[in-house]
């Protein structure tokens, strides 16, 4: 098997996994998948990826592996990675659940939640605030605050890795939701 991608329309997918050939594992947040989720997807975070987590989600299903994330970035990487660790059937669904969500596919709805893009922007935009303000009216050197938080967002456009992103995703808040889940995720408690 190639290191290309495979990419599956979510209803292919949807369609398999129904019929027992292929397992869907889910490789968003948590709290994104406890927002909503396709039936039958599996919860394994990419931060926590790992094949024994892949392979505890299959069970004895040996048909492939969807994955699915908020739009397909995500899944591509996890799909990396699983093909790097050995796994060979792997398929990213293309456009992820928001295409699945588009095609009217089943789902589960739960508890809104504020997305972590929304979490980074909020997180940003409160850092560069407080950097200026304290800048202009404590100490000109908080304006360094505001020009670190401006690089971090340059870096994670031209890389697509954000740290903030990262560190939100690890908060309380975003690490609960253990339903449908092949790992242990921590709970709020």
């Amino acid at each position: 098997m190639s290191n290309q991608t495979i990419a599956s329309l979510p209803a292919e997918a949807s369609a398999e996994v129904s019929a027992g050939r292929g397992t869907l594992v889910d490789v968003r947040t948590p709290a994104e998948f406890r927002e909503v989720h396709a039936v039958g997807a599996v919860l394994v975070p990419l931060d926590v990826l790992e094949l024994s987590a892949v392979e505890t989600a299959r069970g004895s299903d040996r048909g492939p592996v969807y994955l699915l994330c908020a739009s397909g970035i995500r899944a591509t990487k996890a799909a990396e990675k699983l093909r790097a660790a050995g796994l060979g059937d792997v398929r990213v669904v293309a456009g992820g659940t928001q295409a699945w969500l588009a095609a009217g596919l089943p789902v589960i709805r739960g508890r809104k939640t504020i997305s972590i893009e929304r979490q980074v922007r909020i997180g940003a935009g409160s850092l560069v605030v407080l950097g200026t303000g304290l800048g202009w009216f404590m100490h000109p050197a908080f304006f360094i605050l505001a020009a670190f938080v401006g690089v971090g967002l340059i870096f994670a456009g031209v890389t697509d890795i954000c740290g903030l992103a990262i560190l939100l995703s690890k908060a309380p808040w975003n690490r609960t939701g253990k339903e449908n889940s092949a790992v242990s995720v921590p709970s709020a408690s």
